[in-house]
């Protein structure tokens, strides 16, 4: 039985599904015969040749895009041959891609329109002129900053490029300050509002670099950054510029002027960020370095420490001291033997001289029968008789006494 897709629901019948809608709109496409054979022209944008072997594009002109698909049985060298901006006939049928719900052409054969289109002569005009001036010289780029501490970033307030970037500047060196300069990043009045930004960034003297960047898009989307006066601009910086516009595959003047290109916006954000991990682990093996150095000169110290504090020991004045002590000592006792022996020699020689003193005290001589007779008027011994006259007095001294006598001579 078949229903009415477009029937209010009921609790009998529900309401249509996406998948259901899709495909009514799908079968439509298909039962118009003059959407199955049909010749397209326009300008090849947003090509894409996947791994694969099938091939993606965008077909355009001034008014409208549409999206195309080449199986990669329709595939020959021509078209492998076919580059963003190129003018072509294509020929196939028109069908919706239900997953997305998009329509698209169905290409099986391609022709040339006459060359280039339109955007892309105009974008190689201008290559060709700035390239002519020199300003895509590798002489003129410098290098960028090894650690950024504040950068500028051009780009859209709104779109998921920005905190793409944002998220890898906080992963990987979340110490980085970020300046946004908010643009539009397509449409007529984006090129105005990109130099604004970026002049209004150069006034600023704290800035290491500035991005330039926007997510991918036709070549229409990416226009402003093929703006002569952007680029210009970007030439003009004081500081290196990184331009991270549209995906790998896109080109823009912004990226041949810009002191260095990424092919992402993500890109760019890893080439101004320095990785605090791999900082870390350097951080971590000279930490590990210098706590070894630092071991290795503690134990030097602590060795030599010891070696000190044993040379003090050896020359310590206690040491000498206690040494002195012991040679007092020794000194002592040998000055009290020299002493005893001195005072015994002394002795025997005492005695010896008693001996001889006693052996010759007259007492003992007169002891032995002698006597010692003085004058007594003179006390002179009397040594010969002539010493003596008559009469005179004299004192006889004997062992054990002494007595008066007279000379009758």
């Amino acid at each position: 039985m078949q229903y009415s897709l477009f029937a209010q629901p009921d609790a009998a019948a529900g309401a249509v599904t996406v998948t259901d809608l899709t495909r009514y709109i799908r079968e439509l496409f298909e039962l118009d015969y003059r959407l199955q054979e049909v010749w397209v022209q326009g300008e090849i944008s947003n090509l894409s040749r996947p791994s694969s072997g099938h091939v993606y594009f965008s077909l355009k002109d001034s008014g409208a895009s549409i999206r195309c698909v080449m199986w990669r049985t329709s595939v020959t060298p021509s078209i492998n041959r076919l580059r963003e901006g190129d003018a072509i006939l294509a020929h196939g049928k028109i069908s919706v891609y239900e997953p997305q719900g998009a329509y698209q052409l169905y290409v099986d054969a391609i022709q040339s329109a006459g060359g280039a289109g339109d955007l892309f002569r105009q974008f190689e005009l201008l290559k060709a002129k700035l390239q002519a001036e020199g300003l895509f010289e590798a002489e003129r780029k410098r290098p960028l900053p090894a650690v950024a501490h504040k950068i500028g970033l051009v780009t859209s307030p709104t779109g998921a490029a920005l905190q793409d970037m944002l998220n890898i500047m906080r992963r990987r060196w979340p110490l980085m300050e970020v300046v946004l300069a908010p643009v539009p990043v397509q449409g007529d009045d984006a090129p105005p509002k990109i130099v604004a930004a970026l002049r209004k960034l150069y006034y600023r003297p704290d800035l290491d670099a500035i991005i330039v960047a926007r997510g991918g898009g036709s070549i229409e989307d990416l226009w402003a950054f093929n703006d002569e006066t952007v680029a210009r601009t970007i030439v003009e910086s004081p500081v290196p510029v990184i331009s991270g516009v549209g995906h790998e595959v896109d080109f823009t003047i912004a990226d041949f002027v810009a002191d260095v290109r990424a092919p992402t916006p993500s890109a760019a954000a890893e080439l101004i960020t320095p990785d605090q991990a791999e900082y870390r682990s350097v951080v971590r093996g000279y930490a590990g370095a210098l706590t070894a150095l630092m071991s290795d000169q503690i134990k030097t110290a602590r060795l030599r420490l010891q070696s000190n504090e044993r040379a003090l020991q050896h020359l310590s004045p206690r040491v000498k001291l206690s040494n002195a002590r012991q040679r007092l000592d020794d000194v002592t006792l040998k000055m009290q033997a020299a002493t005893q022996y001195d005072l015994s020699l002394r002795r025997e020689k005492i005695n010896r001289l008693v001996a001889q003193l006693h052996a010759l005290n007259p007492l003992n001589v007169l002891a032995r029968g002698y006597a010692v007779v003085r004058l007594t008027s003179s006390g002179e011994v009397v040594r010969n008789v002539r010493q003596v006259k008559p009469d005179d007095q004299l004192s006889i001294r004997v062992s054990d006494g002494e007595f008066g006598a007279r000379n009758e001579g």
